[in-house]
């Protein structure tokens, strides 16, 4: 039986397969995505995972914020997309709306898999903030737990910077990117941003998509800071540092969770800049313990693992409960 994970991720759509012992990956930028019609979104599943949309057992989907549900259900009995609202943090290329809207009309079984949010069943001090984490975190912290680690602290950076923490296998709270800790691009609104927003000079969104550490340096992209600091550029290793920094804080806040269950728990870090050995090197040191490290397509495999897992009739997922079939 086969089931495929979707990571909607910031850049790219991430798929992963898993069929027996076999995993498979790949993905489409999300331009690239937004481009394409249904059929051949379906197409390229099917050409890459050498497999026929008839054999699919199942497939769980992540969609954005995942704001407008709490629990892991069919896709046919969401409403929507599965948002409160289109409005929210972050940039829109239509991309993981096309290959949402794919799969779901495509007769193919699916469930979508939502965030964490004030009506999500974690720490109740965690619903001061209306919005936790968005769906494919969980992918990544099921994957972990899948690997055999039931206490933890998870920490996904790139673009933006997320945290959740896991005890007991199931997840209590979570940092979302709006709130604490900067990625490379996106962070919270700090003084001036509020000051620019109530002015009319840009949206609440448009701050937040730019109060990355990126705004430290002359760079214009992810790729081009990372390959400045593989050259030992003073501003691009700032920008690392500062990212490193406060995630470790956001990870200690997390860590405070975990504590208080009398639990110490590993520490994975993920994303791509997560992956970046300096940043490892400099979290593991503010934290004065090693850190694990995950790869880019952890959080689709981690969501094909869910599509198995309520395939075999598993009806809770890190404390989420399942409503399926």
């Amino acid at each position: 039986m086969a089931f495929i994970g979707v990571d909607h991720g910031t850049t790219a759509m991430r798929f992963a397969l898993i069929e027996g012992e076999k995993i498979l990956t790949f993905e489409l930028g999300r331009t690239e995505a937004a481009a394409m019609s249904e059929k051949e979104i379906l197409e390229s599943i099917e050409r890459e995972f050498e497999i026929k949309a008839k054999d699919i057992e199942l497939v769980a989907l992540t969609y954005s914020m995942g704001d407008g549900f709490s629990e892991i259900k069919d896709v046919k009995k969401l409403e929507g997309r599965g948002l409160q609202s289109t409005e929210g943090a972050g940039k829109k290329t239509g991309g993981g709306t096309r290959v949402f809207d794919a799969i779901k009309n495509s007769g193919i079984p699916a469930v979508a898999i939502p965030g964490l949010h004030m009506r999500s069943k974690v720490d109740p001090r965690m619903k001061v903030f209306s919005h936790l984490t968005s769906p494919e975190k969980l992918g990544i912290a099921y994957h972990i737990k899948c690997l055999g680690y039931e206490d933890f602290v998870v920490s996904d950076i790139s673009s933006n910077t997320v945290t959740l923490a896991v005890v007991s296998g199931k997840v209590i709270g979570a940092i979302d990117a709006c709130i604490f800790a900067p990625g490379v691009h996106h962070g919270p609104l700090d003084l001036q941003a509020i000051r620019d927003v109530d002015e009319g000079l840009l949206t609440a969104n448009q701050a937040f998509i730019e109060a990355g550490a990126l705004k430290m340096t002359p760079y214009k992209s992810r790729e081009e800071l990372l390959n400045a600091a593989e050259k030992g550029e003073e501003a691009a290793l700032l920008a690392l540092d500062t990212i490193a920094l406060f995630a470790a804080m956001e990870i200690v806040s997390m860590q405070l969770l975990l504590k208080e269950s009398g639990m110490k728990g590993a520490v994975f870090l993920a994303g791509s800049v997560g992956e970046e050995e300096y940043v490892q090197k400099k979290i593991s040191k503010h934290l004065s313990q090693d850190c694990l490290s995950l790869g880019k397509w952890h959080a689709a495999i981690g969501c094909a693992e869910i599509a198995r897992d309520v395939s075999a009739g598993e009806k809770e997922i890190l404390g989420v409960d399942v409503s399926y079939p």
